[in-house]
């Protein structure tokens, strides 16, 4: 009977797996084929956004162990082998999301803000799954040894650790998105996926029928929730303005004139009055875009950068949106503005030859003493 239900379990996570991840990369080959121009973002500088790539990669990685799992029973393996490769296989699943949480502008700051951080990670992951494989080959068909499971231990550090990182970026995402209640779904199948784990780590003496039916039904809704994160991506690439028709020019000190065709927005005049830091931060990234070398156009935003957080250019959209009083329907958002580049760069959208900055206000911005570095892109 056990025998049955695992196999019943194992093939229904195959199939669902296999299906999940091969929509997950057909939606991002759709993205990279239909909209390469804007993901290319008009600069030399070219970054292929392969988050989703990832994601369904890791999702593969879940249909391959279960494959693997109903071969095992067939050909009747050990256990202490089952548990050495499903373990690798787990580890290879975490390597994926994390690679793919690199990509995500809505990821904890320390996953991308630098290289050296993405190395730290994978090297993390290497040293774990090592130790993995040291512990179960030095215990050899030990599997349990005072209540416990060692090897699988590293595993399930690795899956506390992917599941905070994994909550955060998707709830920021899907809350960013307006889309509320699949941030609480996200974050229901991700604690239930971890809480998963924890029978074959610990002698819990649960029936494993309840294990599988939670796992599984904490894997789908997820594979749901990533399937409604690649669609949000291609309405949102879909509905941003062409950077070929936008226009900013930089009139005087906290005023701008704006055109964004598509939005209904031409030659709209923007006063931000007192809201200074909004004004000077686009300030920066018009004089970056328009005047610096294709490397220096971005600017990086995160606690300890140029600016100290994403939601000071969100508060630049809010702003305009409030003064230019648009309706729902019509509102700017942040990505039709400002295109995310990776390790923490933003650069915006608008094409060089779009930017104007009259003359008497670039040569005031650039002689104050705060932004110096700036007179370098005159």
């Amino acid at each position: 009977m056990i025998t049955n239900q695992q196999l019943f379990y194992q093939f229904t996570e195959f199939i669902l797996s296999f299906i999940g991840g091969f929509l997950l990369l057909s939606i991002w080959l759709t993205i990279q084929n239909k909209f390469k121009q804007k993901l290319a973002s008009e600069i030399t500088v070219k970054r292929l956004d392969k988050g989703l790539l990832f994601i369904g990669l890791s999702i593969f990685v879940w249909s391959i162990s279960a494959l693997l799992g109903i071969v095992y029973q067939y050909l009747n393996v050990d256990n202490w082998f089952k548990l050495i490769s499903m373990n690798m296989f787990s580890i290879l699943n975490s390597l994926f999301l994390i690679l793919a949480l690199y990509y995500l502008d809505n990821s904890p700051d320390y996953l991308y803000n630098n290289k050296k951080n993405t190395t730290k990670i994978i090297s993390f992951f290497i040293v774990l799954s090592i130790i993995s494989l040291i512990i179960a080959l030095s215990f050899g068909e030990t599997i349990t040894t005072h209540g416990f499971r060692f090897n699988a231990i590293p595993d399930l550090i690795l899956s506390t650790v992917l599941s905070w990182f994994l909550s955060i970026a998707l709830y920021r995402t899907f809350i960013n998105r307006a889309m509320k209640s699949v941030a609480y779904i996200a974050i229901a199948s991700i604690v239930l996926l971890l809480l998963s784990q924890l029978p074959f780590v610990f002698n819990l003496g649960i029936n494993l029928f309840y294990v599988d039916l939670i796992k599984i039904a904490a894997k789908v809704t997820l594979i749901y929730v990533f399937l409604v994160l690649g669609t949000s991506w291609a309405l949102e690439l879909a509905q941003l303005p062409e950077a070929s028709t936008m226009k900013i020019v930089f009139t005087d000190w906290n005023k701008i004139v704006l055109s964004i065709p598509t939005k209904n927005i031409i030659n709209k005049e923007v006063r931000f009055g007192k809201k200074t830091t909004q004004f000077n931060n686009l300030l920066k990234f018009a004089i970056r875009r328009k005047y610096a070398p294709d490397n220096q156009m971005c600017i990086e935003v995160y606690n300890g950068g140029e600016i100290l957080s994403q939601t000071y250019l969100t508060r630049i959209i809010d702003n305009i949106n409030d003064i230019l009083e648009l309706k729902d329907e019509a509102k700017l958002n942040r990505n039709d503005f400002f295109t995310f580049i990776g390790q923490a760069k933003y650069r915006l959208r608008f094409l060089p030859e779009h930017i104007e900055v009259k003359n008497q206000l670039l040569q005031e911005f650039t002689h104050n003493t705060d932004n110096h570095i700036y007179k370098a892109f005159k």
